[in-house]
């Protein structure tokens, strides 16, 4: 068996056609670098799948090499596309991925954090469940990044789930329905007090009748309790904090011989995997998680170069509702 050379700096400028100190700036210090000659790096870089060395790179820097992702659940499968752009951001620049999972438990994430803040350059938390002030400590002690969980003065990067609610609930006002169960996520998040809020406040301006059923844990197996609670409501349709719940909310009316969408439709969140495979496919609202992980990680990349940077605005990215056969006109 040959075993294949590993790719050196050297490799990297001679295809780029510039020098190895500008290979090096491009990718540890890329402000030190026109935006031109970062690009070019960066795509060469990728092209022969690079990878700096990240000890010789802490050495004298005092820095790990490693970003945490603080996930509330890795079984969700949201957080698969987070991850992805995460690591392939961070992947890109050197960096390693230091994943962990808090299990929906927000002294979880608060024990995780104290122990990755030492251990870490930047933790990256996705749908945090910690409060405002809790999240602006962190953040005045280490670089720290937001996905999905906005607070003054934490960066963030925020997916616009609300807008695309409205969408969805658009979209049934247009099939005849006038009450729609909110079927909620966990009491700490952000997001789906958001889309709470946001649907209540669409809903009157509709002529709907939303009705609130509460929360619920973003699993699968809460979608059977979740379809109990919608039935008592004489809702047609519902709105699914996410797709684990819509999808376990599925299987359960179809135990109960409720047709879907004829007796009830059905709108998702998020468009995991498999979303399109149901019966029938779910209607539900694309969330670029990716696109989410790459943004919290190139925002992380620039905590690391500067290191007091301003928070700034949110960095908000949009969602789509994808319509498919699990709602339809009011039998």
């Amino acid at each position: 068996m040959v075993n294949r050379r590993a790719v050196t700096i050297r490799d990297v400028a001679e295809r780029a056609g510039v020098a190895t100190s500008t290979v090096s700036r491009a990718l540890s210090r890329p402000g030190r670098v026109s935006e031109t000659t970062r690009e070019l790096v960066e795509r060469v870089a990728a092209e022969l799948d690079y990878r700096p060395s990240v000890h010789a790179r802490a050495l004298g820097s005092r820095r790990t090499g490693s970003i945490a992702l603080v996930v509330a659940d890795i079984a969700n499968g949201y957080y698969v596309d987070v991850i992805r752009g995460t690591q392939l951001e961070l992947g890109a620049a050197g960096h390693r991925l230091f994943l962990v999972d808090t299990e929906e438990s927000a002294d979880a994430e608060r024990a995780a954090i104290a122990a990755l803040r030492g251990a870490t350059d930047g933790i990256i938390l996705a749908a945090s469940r910690l409060s405002d002030a809790e999240l602006r400590s962190i953040a005045a002690l280490h670089p720290l990044v937001a996905i999905n969980r906005s607070a003054e003065g934490v960066a963030t990067v925020v997916v616009d789930t609300a807008a695309a609610v409205v969408r969805a609930l658009e979209h049934l006002a247009s099939l005849g329905h006038r009450r729609v169960a909110f079927v909620g996520g966990p009491v700490g998040s952000w997001s789906s007090a958001r889309r709470r809020h946001t649907t209540s406040s669409a809903g009157r301006r509709l002529g709907i009748d939303v009705v609130d059923v509460g929360h619920f844990t973003p699993t699968r197996a809460s979608g059977a309790a979740a379809a109990d609670a919608v039935l008592l409501t004489g809702a047609t349709a519902c709105l699914a904090f996410n797709d684990a719940i819509a999808i376990g909310m599925l299987g359960r009316l179809q135990e109960r011989g409720v047709r879907v969408p004829e007796d009830l439709g059905i709108v998702g969140c998020d468009d995991v995997f498999g979303a399109d495979f149901c019966s029938p496919p779910l209607t539900t609202i694309r969330v670029p998680g990716e696109r989410a992980g790459r943004a919290a990680a190139a925002t992380m990349l620039v905590h690391l170069r500067d290191p007091q940077p301003e928070a700034g605005a949110p960095l908000v990215l949009g969602a789509e509702l994808i319509v498919r056969r699990s709602t339809g006109p009011v039998a």
